[in-house]
């Protein structure tokens, strides 16, 4: 039997990449691979794995890890002994395919991973959530501009931003050992697949652009993100007669647009209600009265009554790869406005959304108001038709099966 082995520092269900890892790895056993996963200690989740796993260090050396990232910037390179193990039951398993997810969470060294990898024989597949791996410290650089990246980091103008370093700046540093351990990888052996078509763009411009990239699209559950009766669910809340603008976010922060929501409320008519979902106790001080605030839930059917019940979904976010909060708002029959931003743009059309430039707060009005002439009628079918066909997470993860199996040169099966 075929092995695949899946590498994230988080395996938690609650997060987007642990669960997406765990979900590809129960449909590839469903094809008959033998999955495991690997991921950093303490970090397990609360639903059981179906994966085979294997945690890797301990409290003590992401403790070390933390220490030497905040003091002297050195994110992905400690954890020496952990990796060393951690390679160690990778020879031992002899995986067909290594699926690395994301490898920034204090957990692994990516000198000593890559040293290995380099040689092993085993093809690598690279999924990108965000551009940490390309650059010589930040995992988003569009909010503040900087494009150092492209030629060779320095003066990081993110340095205290994750994963913050309060004293040492060693972006140059981390850029060029970051492309020594990442090229080091036969470019037959390495296959780059980017969430977006926004960030396959931005990587073909960095010290990874000549290797092979396929862009697989993240994928939701259609069978929790569906469509509700809005005005049930807006009479249950007490909001019936309200113009219902949602946003959804796991932190809210300027990046994501809070301050932009928080500008847009001083424009809305009185009809019109803003309600913002993560939010915690602080930002929510900071709300005027025509903004609710709500915790961020994991109560999926709460989440998905809302969507449904809204009739805009805004995402003002500055810098993002391909925003799973669109997938699920169009999937609930609910257009999405948004910012001219990364990769969030690619699930809107003309008949699921509207774009706007980024910071244009009057433009984002101007777009609620349009949807309202249009009615929520137009979109509401039609967003959720466009998500049947594009945002199965099936779907999506059975691109990665046909992947592996291309880079195994085993056939398909059959899927249904």
């Amino acid at each position: 039997m075929r092995k695949l082995l899946q590498i994230n520092p988080v395996l938690r269900m609650n997060t987007s990449t642990g669960r997406i890892m765990q979900e590809i790895g129960e449909l590839a056993m469903q094809n008959g691979w033998e999955s495991h996963i690997a991921y950093s200690r303490g970090r397990d989740g609360i639903k059981p794995c179906k994966s085979h796993l294997l945690p890797v260090g301990d409290r003590w050396s992401v403790a070390w890890h933390g220490i030497m990232t905040r003091l002297l910037d050195r994110h992905g390179l400690s954890s020496n002994h952990a990796t060393r193990q951690f390679v160690q039951q990778i020879k031992d398993l002899q995986p067909d395919i290594i699926h690395i997810h994301n490898l920034h969470g204090y957990f692994l060294n990516y000198r000593i991973l890559f040293d290995y990898l380099s040689r092993c024989g085993i093809p690598v597949v690279w999924t990108v959530h965000d551009c940490w791996l390309y650059t010589g410290h930040c995992y988003y650089y569009s909010f503040t501009g900087c494009d150092r990246w492209k030629t060779g980091c320095s003066h990081c103008p993110q340095q205290h931003k994750f994963p913050a370093s309060w004293w040492k700046d060693r972006s140059r540093q981390n850029f060029m050992d970051k492309k020594a351990a990442f090229t080091s990888i036969p470019k037959e052996r390495l296959v780059i697949v980017p969430v977006s078509e926004w960030i396959k763009d931005e990587i073909q411009q960095s010290f990874l652009g000549d290797y092979d990239m396929r862009v697989i699209h993240n994928g939701i559950d259609l069978d929790n993100f569906d469509l509700h009766d809005a005005e049930q669910i807006k009479a249950k809340h007490h909001l019936s007669g309200k113009y219902i603008l949602l946003g959804v976010a796991s932190i809210w922060s300027k990046e994501k647009g809070l301050d932009d929501f928080l500008r847009l409320s001083s424009i809305l008519d009185d009809d019109e209600l803003i309600i913002l979902v993560g939010v915690n106790n602080e930002q929510k001080k900071r709300l005027p009265d025509n903004i609710i605030g709500i915790a961020r839930t994991r109560d999926v059917r709460q989440l998905a009554e809302l969507y449904s019940a809204a009739d805009v979904f805004i995402n003002p976010t500055w810098q993002d790869n391909y925003p799973t909060v669109n997938l699920e708002a169009i999937a609930c029959g609910t257009p999405v406005v948004t910012y001219h931003t990364g990769g969030s743009v690619e699930a809107i059309t003309e008949n699921t959304g509207i774009v706007v430039e980024q910071g244009d707060v009057p433009g984002l009005l101007e777009a609620v108001r349009k949807i309202e002439r249009r009615g929520k009628a137009f979109y509401r079918q039609a967003c959720r038709d466009y998500a049947l066909a594009n945002f199965r997470k099936e779907d999506r993860y059975y691109d990665y099966i046909k992947l592996y199996d291309e880079l195994t040169q085993t056939p398909c099966a059959s899927f249904s």
